[in-house]
């Protein structure tokens, strides 16, 4: 897992008006969950560039007061008009102790049932797993490059060294789907499929013979 450098400031107080403060001065104010008490701080908007608008996850080494910490994040809230950042959970780790985290998954090949006209679709993003943090990696990569029209990878299709996966194992990652376009090929490339007959011409009708 990579790792990134944050230096912030102990929060002195608290409340409604003291947060807004903070947010004014495009702070945004935080929390460490600990095991006895936990850490509330803060620190510059642009300090969680790097951490926040990533796909991957971070072992975030935390500076605060001159104490060093190490934590993962767990949780953020942006405002839902000008989407700024408005608040982070953090949960302070260990290397002897197992953290559960989500991480990031990353679908990489070209599925053979793609080309064939299949349709690809990805139901998860993310897996929730545990295991002590030198062994959680920064994404998971699925490769889908055999995976034909009607295929999937489930959960449970996946095993990673040193690492506990706790979400539902028959939950699907990723599948190709039957397409109207793989459908009439296959109708098209089926045995003994037979074009239809041509309709015979509809008998002339008999014209009325005029009376003398």
């Amino acid at each position: 897992m990579k790792t990134i450098e944050i230096k912030a400031f102990p929060r002195e107080h608290f409340g409604k008006k003291s947060t807004n403060s903070l947010r004014a001065e495009d702070n945004v104010p935080c929390v460490m969950y600990m095991e006895k008490e936990n850490l509330h701080f803060y620190a510059h908007e642009n300090a969680f560039r790097g951490l926040v608008y990533t796909p991957d996850v971070f072992l975030v080494n935390l500076e605060v007061a001159g104490k060093s910490y190490k934590a993962v994040m767990k949780e953020i809230q942006f405002h839902p008009v000008s989407d700024r950042l408005q608040h982070i959970d953090f949960m302070q780790v260990s290397e002897d102790k197992p953290v559960t985290i989500d991480i990031p998954l990353k679908i990489t090949g070209e599925s053979s049932g793609v080309k064939a006209g299949g349709k690809l679709r990805v139901k998860r993003r993310t897996l929730k797993v545990k295991g002590l943090t030198k062994y959680i990696p920064d994404h998971m990569t699925i490769d889908i490059t055999g995976l034909g029209i009607g295929q999937s990878v489930k959960i449970g299709d996946l095993n990673y060294e040193n690492l506990d996966i706790i979400d539902n194992k028959r939950a699907m990652i990723v599948a190709v789907e039957v397409s109207r376009v793989s459908l009439k090929e296959e109708e098209a490339a089926a045995p003994g499929a037979e074009a239809p007959a041509a309709e015979a011409p509809a008998p002339a009708k008999e014209q009325p013979g005029k009376g003398a």
